[in-house]
This record gives structure tokens, sequence and C-alpha cells, in this order.
């Protein structure tokens, strides 16, 4: 088994080189095999890997080479091999896989299509680099990895400056969250004197040894890490813009790699945060203000885009709610579900892009389902799964979170039906608008309408099957018990990396919370269809707005020119004082002042330089009697 961890990460490292370095004498054929082939074969050593752990393999460590040994601090590249890592190496490297293979369609005309397949090979190797790491060492290279790739992947097409600013947002913003990660690391080791997760976590779930205050302090520095990383306020402002990138680059970003490591990172240090009620009560709170800020801005946006990045932002807050109240495991849950659907609907909106010649405005679509049937069908069950609706994955992953809420407390509980309510509406909302009524565009985008080629519909059609069936390694008590299967298959399989809650939800309880989420759910639904479908109404032109409210969402509550107003002027005018003051009147000054006095003394001495050999003479008399007088 050490050689295939080892190979995992190796895979898609080993496609990146190849492509680099021979990408310009290889057909882009041959390109795309190379990095769908990579990725695809990390899936099939993870598929093994994932089996030893079902067998009851134990936690493995498994060392691939000596990197720091400097007094107290020994760190080991090493990978750390057990239940939580082997379903992330899981669903990373499958829908890892059919990302890859749908680029290979949505990229292929495209002049940058070798470095767009290199960079997202090296995107899927820092990602499991990340989730493989047996250290926080190990595992910040893997999370720094990820942050240069999206910085490439977003700002791919650099020739459009919106693209190079969304690039640079997000990297700006992510180092912000980094800075708490770096200091939470320092606080651990300097407390607990390592930074190995096997000494940390593994022997003993809260095996640190350190006073609440610290272990709060460094739980707290630790989620501004993940803030940054998985898009919560207030540092969730770089999501929405990462849609600058190509299509497959938002799936990989939102379902599959960089926006799950902060969730995966408060996982692996459940043991830390259950231990401190006051970091776990910020993680909650931010999860849910984030989850119903996300939503609600989600209803007004009109790029299909847009409207799939906020969901992504909500769906990650009711992540983190779930983090917060201590259901690990359901969090872990709505990760994978949500790797299947979410990917499903970014490249369902690629398809549709696509067919559309690159626009993006839904208020520019309509009727396309006559169109583009493949791209429809797949693009209603995954609205269907994100919306919560028996049987497919959101409705499992997702009303688990609100049971969870409903028990710990029920201000939670309330706000989560309400960012339910609100995705089921906006999410049907945008399919109604894109696939049904008339078609709103203009005759030249009609006219080139058309179905997506198969290495794009393939994926669409493997991933709706996965948001149908993916939800059933959670089932609920009330209904596994009656099947006669095991109630919640995931959470038996990380019982023993994850902390887990001491008690079950009565059955009645749990049938009652799934009706009530669903009547909220297909309430909306219905709220969706009856304006959208039956009566045809339109999403509003800009300029058409008169609510103040909707504006304000329209708008994301203004939050970016907050930013600007109070960080970014303020900042360009300190900058323009240094330039204009400080640089030019004080350095500048003072560099002109020496230059002055050297020349003025120059001058002065170039006086005594006559060429007069009495002049000489005399000065040197004088020089003497001077130096004789001293004597």
């Amino acid at each position: 088994m050490e050689k295939l961890v080892t190979l995992i990460p190796l895979f898609p490292l080993a496609g990146f080189l190849c492509i680099i370095f021979f990408g310009k004498t290889l057909s882009k054929s041959l390109i795309g095999g190379i990095a769908s082939g990579a990725i695809l074969l990390s899936f099939i050593a993870s598929i093994l890997v994932f089996t030893t752990q079902i067998h009851g393999a134990q936690p493995t460590v498994v060392k691939a080479f000596d990197w720091i040994h400097a007094g107290g601090l020994d760190i080991d590249i090493s990978f750390l091999v057990d239940p939580l890592s082997s379903i992330y190496l899981l669903f990373i490297t499958g829908v890892g896989f059919l990302i890859h293979m749908y680029s290979t369609g949505y990229m292929h005309e495209d002049e940058g299509f070798n470095r767009f397949m290199a960079y997202l090979n090296l995107f899927v190797f820092f990602m499991l680099i990340l989730v493989l790491g047996s250290s926080f060492v190990t595992m910040f290279i893997g999370w720094e990895g990820v942050g240069v790739c999206s910085f490439m992947l977003i700002g791919f097409w650099y020739k459009d400056m919106k693209n190079n600013d969304a690039a640079k947002k997000a990297f700006v913003i992510n180092r912000i969250g980094d800075l708490g990660l770096i200091l939470g690391m320092c606080l651990i080791f300097s407390n607990a004197g390592s930074l190995n997760f096997s000494e940390l976590f593994i022997e003993g779930s809260s095996g640190l040894s350190m006073p609440r205050d610290i272990a709060t302090t460094a739980a707290i520095l630790l989620f501004i890490g993940a803030m940054g990383k998985s898009a919560q306020i207030p540092l969730h402002t770089w999501l929405p813009d990462a849609m600058a990138g190509p299509t497959p680059v938002s799936a990989l970003i939102h379902a599959a790699t960089m926006v799950t490591a902060g969730i995966y990172m408060v996982a692996r240090c459940n043991g830390l945060f259950a231990s401190s009620a006051a970091a776990s009560e910020i993680v909650a709170w931010t999860g849910m203000l984030t989850a119903l800020m996300g939503a609600t801005i989600a209803l007004t946006q009109n790029d299909i885009k847009k409207v799939l990045a906020y969901s992504t932002v909500s769906q990650l807050g009711l992540m983190f709610l779930a983090l917060g109240l201590g259901a690990y495991s359901t969090a872990v849950f709505h990760v994978i579900t949500h790797a299947f659907f979410k990917a499903l609907l970014f490249l369902g909106s690629g398809s549709v892009i696509h067919g559309m010649g690159g626009e993006q405005d839904i208020r520019r679509m309509g009727g396309l389902k006559s169109h583009m049937r493949i791209t429809h069908l797949t693009f209603l069950i995954g609205t269907i799964a994100i919306s919560g609706i028996f049987p497919f994955a959101g409705f499992f992953s997702k009303d688990q979170i609100v049971a969870v809420a409903f028990e710990e407390n029920k201000v939670f509980f309330i706000l989560s039906l309400i960012v339910s309510a609100c995705t089921a509406f906006y999410m049907f909302r945008l399919y109604f608008l894109t696939f049904h009524g008339k078609f709103r565009g203009t005759h030249e985008q009609e006219h080139h309408l058309h179905e997506s080629p198969k290495s794009m519909t393939i994926p669409l059609v493997v991933l709706a099957v996965l948001s149908i069936v993916g939800g059933f390694i959670g089932l609920p008590h009330a209904i596994g018990h009656d099947m006669g299967m095991h109630w919640h298959w995931l959470d038996h399989y990380l019982a023993d990396t994850l902390l887990m809650p001491t008690s079950l939800m009565h059955s009645g309880t749990e049938i009652a919370l799934m009706l009530v989420a669903t009547i909220v759910a297909v309430g909306a639904i219905y709220f969706a269809w009856n304006i959208y479908k039956k009566k045809g109404q339109l999403a509003l032109e800009d300029k058409a707005i008169t609510s103040s409210t909707h504006r304000l969402l329209a708008a994301k509550y203004f939050i970016d020119e907050l930013y600007t107003a109070v960080i970014q002027k303020p900042l360009d005018a300190l900058s323009h004082f240094f330039n204009s003051v400080f640089e030019h009147k004080i350095i500048d000054g003072l560099i002109q002042s020496i230059q002055w006095s050297v020349t003025s003394t120059g001058d002065l001495l170039r006086k005594a330089h006559t060429g007069k050999l009495y002049m000489y003479i005399l000065i040197t008399v004088f020089g003497l009697i001077l130096l004789l007088t001293q004597l």
C-alpha cells in the first residue's frame, strides 16, 4: 500500500511535467489523454487504498523522504492514510478525472490548451498533497500550492485585465487567511511541541495538551485560514470573482479541490475544535451567516456562473455550521454530495455557455431544453439534488445538517430552513430562465445553439448518476433501519477518525424534520415555477430594478464597495502620500542634498588646484610647519 499512496500524487505531477516539457511536440488529443489519464490512474490507486480502509486497516503514515530536522522540529514529507483522507482522495480524483475529460472538449480550441491541462494536473497534485499530508507543514505545502494554481487558472485568460484582477484578488485574500493558519501552527508547535497529526490528534481525539485559552486561540487562528480558503465572511469575496477563469476551473475549485480544503482542515483538527466551545460557536455562526448571505445574494444574480458561485458560498456555510455544531462527519457528507451536484451544475453551465457561444447572462437565454437535451436533463438533476428533494443526494446530506441544527440550536434550525428555501428558489429560477420559455438571445446565438460533444456530455451523465445515488452512503436512521441497512455508512466509516454525536435522534422526529424540509423546498420550487414558468416573468434588467432590497442583493450587500472605501482607498491614499511626499520630497531630497554637498565640497577644493608651482610649495611648507609644531 505504501507505494500506492506515494503514486497517488505522483501521477498528476508526472502528467504536469510531461506536458510542460514536451507539450509543444504533442497533439492536443495526446495531451488531453495524458492529463486525464494521470488523474484516472490516481483515482484507481485511491480506490485500492480506500478498500484497505474499508477492511479495517489502521491509520498509516507513509514516509516519502526526510526534510527538516532542526532543534526540536522534526518534519518529514510523509502521508497519512486514514478514513478521512481516503474518502477525500476518492472524490478529488474521481470528480477531478471527469472535469479533466470535460476540459478536453471545452478547451480544445483554446490556444493555451497545453498550459491549461498542465495547470489542472498541478492543481490536483497539490490538493492531494494537502489531504494526504501527515503534518500541518506538509498540508501547508498543498494548501499554498492550490492557492498558486488557482491564481494561474483564474487568470488563465490573462490578456483580459478583469481576469488578472480576479486572480490577484483571490491570491491576496487567501494570503490574509493563510497568515492566520501560520500563526495557529506556530502557536500549536510552541505549546504542543509537534506539528504531526499522528502525535496531535490521532492518538486520542483531543490529544493537544495545552491550556484551554491557548487551544481556543489556536483553533480560531486555524479557522481564519479556513475562512480564506473556503470563502467564509468576511474573506468570501474572491470566490464569485473567480468565475473569470474557464468553467472547468470553476468546477474544480468549487466542487473537488480548493474550497473544500478549509472543511478538511477543521475536520482533521476536530479534537482541537471540540475542546473549545468558543471557537466552535464562532465557526457555527460564521458558517450560518455566510450561508444566509450567499443564498440571498444568489436570488438576484443573472450571470449563470455567479448564481452557482454564491450557491457554493452558501453551501460551504452550511458545512461550517455542521462543523461548529460538532457534526464533523455530517459536514464531510455534504462535501461529498456537493462535489457531485456542484460539479454537475458548473459543467452543465459550461455546456450552456459553450452552446450559447460564450453568453453567460440568463436574461439572454431561454428555451434551451429543446436544443440541448442531455445538458437540460442533467442540469435538472443537479438542480433537484441541491434543492434537497428525495431521493437525490442533497436531500440526505443537507437535511442532516438541518436536523443537527434542530437538536443544537433552534435559531440555526430556522435560518437553515430559510437557506434551504432560498436554495431551491434560486436554483429553479436559474433552471426555468435558462431552459424554458422563449429564446431571448440574438438570432446568431440561436443559430449557434447545439449540444456539447461527448467528451463534455459523458461527464455530465456520470455526475448526474452520482447526484442521484450519492446520498445513500448516509441514510438517516429512520430510513436505513426500515430498509434493514446500516443507518449511516459514512458515520460508521469515519467513527474512528472524527468525533461523533453521543445520541441518535428519535425516528419520529427525524421523519418529521425530513417532511418539514421537503415541504419548504417544494414550496420554494412551486413559487419559482409560478413566477418564471407559469407567468413567464423574466429577470429584471439592471436599470429596471426599483426595490431597495433587490438592489441591495443585486449589489451583493455592497461588501466589495465597502472594502474599496474602507481598505483600498485609504491604502491608495497612503501609497500616494509615500510616493509623492515621502519618496520624492524626503528620500529624493536627502539623496539630492548629499549630492549637493559632495558637489559643493568638490567645487571648493577645486579652487586650491591652481596649477602654480609656488602655491604648492607654499602649502607644503605650511603643512610641514604645522606638523613640526604638533610634534
